[in-house]
């Protein structure tokens, strides 16, 4: 069966959300291939829109917003603009950026919704849902908080324990109290309406099971696990006050769910951009990809076309090429911990340097299962890749043009074997490129890309012109014409990949941009064409800007975990009577000597001089001191604990200790020097 031919191409990607900036996962699962693909359709001359925009609407926000003291349009303007920004500075070819706070898009939501509403293709059911009588409001699931029932750490959310893991709902908490006034919720009926989910399982089985088994393997196993496990119905309105109201008369205080009004946005966005939005949207003719990342799949594969199939009127996506994540130095990115690399800092810290992270995070892509970014590789790549064979082939070819030929190109003269043989591995390269990017496999497709400069470094290090000239100098001018031709066809390679060093070459080539039809030609640059100046495509990155990368991640997450833990300070203990604490001898202690207790991690031996005799005691904090560091400390010492055999040590007391915000051990010391044996009371 031949493959469809399509008259244009609708490309979506995943709307960010604006309750905080776009970070390096972000961008590897969604942003740079989404940008790729719409690049090089682009460059082969097809009808192509690329939308998105910021999703606006939802409780996270209203949180934020509260805990600020602000509202919450202040805060989607202000991470709005901020997103916006930093994805035009990393050269996202977006046609449009819009966000769901729009009024088109509240038109379009509203519109969407009471098509729907109004044939009967909704469930309405009444529920009993959590509701705070002091603040007089229903809560929504994150707005609950208690003890999770499965690790019993304080703090969990009605949804999810942020420090097990766990999704929960709000019936499992223990001791559930409200975040909005810190009263117990209570049960109280409330009306929604729902999508019937299971209503569409025979047809989505049929769309997707056996109508696109091309697809990623992650994102059909995860559609076919989620209709085996068998479709519910899924609210598509709440109780909440941001948000775009329910167009149903008397139901205000109701909004729809950001889960229903946000893939909307996708057709809202189109609308702004053009008034032929509806041929993008509603013809067969049309082949619409969305890019997303893995935990977005259920809503893009099964829930959005559910919905687009209820309303009658609209196109399903050809392929949702979701990826899976990308971690930072081997661990999860966590935003909550502040433990990501973010664009707009990136950007500002790196200037000039956009394309090595769209590089090194396509090198990267979590395509087939998760990847990790590390610093160290960044650093690799640029200097091993991008500046060892990019940057010094291009560089080469037009240094060598101005110091023989003054920026002419010369002439092409007679062909060896050896240059027939790279034209013809040079003009092999275009057809794996394509099939790559067309089927999204952008990690091979950049290889691809790269192999042109590659073949271009080894033709040059073998030719070896600066030594050729002078027995040889008309093969030298063969030599630079094909070395030329190939710094032009690596121009059109890289560009959906690298546009700023796309970009960049072809000013020093002075010449215009090409079209992907040229990709292969060794005449592209005339003989007599006079080139630009050459310039560095990339530098060298040191290992002390590196370092400064890592120090800073490490510093910014510390400083959040520190800033958490002051908020969630352990409550106090049961009462004890004053003749409870004078039972304790706590005095003031001098270290003498100190020993790592052999076969141990966390302990050390400690010999301790209380003032009223010298003994030993065992203590577990090998990991935040040296002995070194030890010897000669003053500290505090209850003296009349029970003495305890500790990896066969007698230890015969307690240095105390007290543990920082980071969960750290860090010694409780006298101010000044005391006599030791001093009693503490």
């Amino acid at each position: 069966m031949s493959e469809k031919q399509f008259k244009r191409y609708l490309i979506t990607s995943a709307l960010p959300y604006a309750n905080g900036p776009v970070h390096i996962g972000h961008l590897a699962g969604v942003y740079v291939p989404s940008d790729i693909y719409a690049r090089y359709q682009r460059l082969r001359g097809r009808d192509v829109i690329s939308v998105c925009g910021s999703d606006e609407h939802g409780v996270p926000i209203t949180i934020k917003a509260r805990k600020e003291g602000i509202t919450p349009q202040d805060v989607v303007d202000r991470y709005h603009a901020i997103i916006k920004d930093a994805f035009q500075r990393l050269g996202m070819s977006f046609d449009i950026y819009s966000r769901t706070s729009s009024p088109t898009h509240r038109v379009t939501a509203s519109d969407f919704f009471r098509k729907l509403y109004d044939e009967g293709k909704f469930i309405e059911q009444t529920s009993e849902q959590f509701y705070d009588e002091e603040a007089k409001t229903f809560l929504a699931d994150r707005y609950i908080v208690g003890t999770c029932p499965r690790c019993q750490s304080e703090g969990a959310y009605g949804d999810q324990c942020e420090k097990c893991g766990s999704t929960l709902s709000p019936d499992e908490l223990i001791n559930p109290k409200s975040k909005l006034s810190g009263a117990v919720p209570v049960k109280k009926a409330t009306k929604h309406w729902y999508l019937p989910l299971d209503q569409y399982d025979a047809f989505l089985r049929e769309w997707i099971l056996e109508g696109h088994k091309e697809w990623k393997s992650n994102v059909y196993g995860q559609c076919k696990s989620w209709l085996d496990t068998g479709l519910q119905p899924r609210a598509v309105s709440r109780d909440l006050d941001w948000g775009i109201p329910v167009p149903v008369e008397g139901e205000e205080g109701k909004v729809l769910y950001v889960w229903f009004d946000a893939p909307i946005g996708y057709i809202s966005a189109t609308k702004d951009l053009t008034p032929d939005w509806e041929k993008y949207w509603k013809d067969e003719d049309t082949k619409m990809v969305h890019f997303i990342g893995k935990d977005n799949i259920v809503f893009h594969c099964i829930v959005f076309p559910s919905m687009l199939k209820a309303h009658g009127d609209y196109i399903l996506p050809e392929n949702v090429p979701a990826n899976e994540f990308l971690n930072l130095e081997g661990d999860k990115i966590s935003t909550s911990q502040n433990w990501a690399v973010w664009l707009h800092e990136y950007l500002d810290e790196f200037p000039g340097k956009e394309d090595v992270l769209r590089y090194v995070l396509c090198a990267n892509a979590p395509e087939t299962k998760d990847n990790d970014f590390t610093w160290k590789d960044f650093q690799a790549r640029n200097n091993s890749e991008l500046v060892a064979v990019l940057g010094n082939f291009v560089n080469r070819a037009l240094v060598l043009t101005k110091k023989y030929y003054d920026g002419v190109i010369p002439e092409r003269g007679a062909l060896t074997e050896y240059d027939e043989a790279t034209i013809e591995e040079l003009q092999k390269i275009k057809a794996s490129l394509e099939r790559n990017i067309e089927n999204y496999h952008f990690r091979e497709a950049l290889k691809d890309a790269m192999a042109y400069s590659r073949i271009g470094n080894k033709y040059l290090a073998d030719t070896e012109p600066w030594k050729v000239v002078k027995s040889d100098p008309e093969r030298v001018k063969t030599i630079l014409n094909i070395a030329l031709q190939i710094t032009a066809n690596t121009a059109i390679a890289i560009e959906p990949f690298m546009p700023f060093s796309a970009e960049k070459m072809l000013k020093m080539l002075a010449v215009d941009k090409f079209g992907w039809e040229q990709l292969g030609s060794m005449e592209l640059m005339a003989a007599g064409h006079t080139i630009g100046e050459a310039q560095l495509l990339f530098e060298k990155i040191e290992d002390d800007v590196i370092q400064a990368q890592l120090d800073k991640l490490e510093a910014s997450r510390k400083a959040k975990l520190a800033a958490e833990a002051a908020q969630n300070v352990t409550e106090q203990k049961a009462e004890v009577t004053f003749d409870d604490f004078q039972k304790m001898d706590i005095r003031v202690s001098t270290i003498l000597e100190a020993e790592k207790v052999a076969k141990t991690k966390k302990l050390l031996k400690l010999t301790i001089d209380t003032g009223i005799d010298k003994r030993t005691i065992v203590s577990g904090i090998a990991e935040y001191y040296t002995p070194e560091q030890l010897v000669g400390r003053q500290v505090l010492v209850l003296a009349n604990l029970a003495p305890r055999e500790i990896k066969g040590i007698e230890s015969r007391g307690m240095i105390l200790m007290a543990e920082d915000a980071l969960g750290r051990l860090v010694l409780v010391q006298p101010e000044d020097k005391t006599m030791s044996g001093a009693m503490i009371g």
